[in-house]
């Protein structure tokens, strides 16, 4: 009978009268940026079960990777169609440079709100 371990590809080396998972963990050094962090914490403290599935067949990183890359597009997305809406434009930034920043800090959080509960705690 297979241990779960081996029923996921994984394999095994004697070491003595003990047989030791060959567990390897690259050392490729990636910037996941701060959403891809976000889903990590996450998945460790929400969906272990999620979590140490993608670590152990090596796809966490991809996965952090690509929430990473979908939460910055959505979040542009969603600040540039707000901008739109409420007709701020480089003519307000260079009319009320001030008020143009406090909108922009507005939308920006209602979109990283939107992307956090959608994508990231999900």
């Amino acid at each position: 009978m297979k241990s779960n371990f081996e029923q996921i590809g994984g394999t095994y080396r004697q070491a003595g009268d003990y047989l030791i998972p060959d567990l390897e963990v690259k050392n490729e050094s990636m910037d996941i940026g701060k959403y891809g962090r976000m889903r990590e914490a996450f998945l460790k403290n929400h969906r272990n079960s999620i979590y140490t599935a993608l670590l152990l067949t090596g796809e966490l990183d991809k996965h952090l990777l690509e929430i990473e890359e979908t939460a910055r597009q959505t979040v542009d997305k969603y600040v540039k169609k707000m901008a739109a809406a409420e007709n701020v434009d480089e003519n307000m930034k260079a009319a009320s440079p001030m008020k143009w920043i406090g909108l922009m800090n507005n939308f920006r959080q209602a979109a990283e709100e939107i992307v956090k509960e959608n994508l990231i705690y999900c």
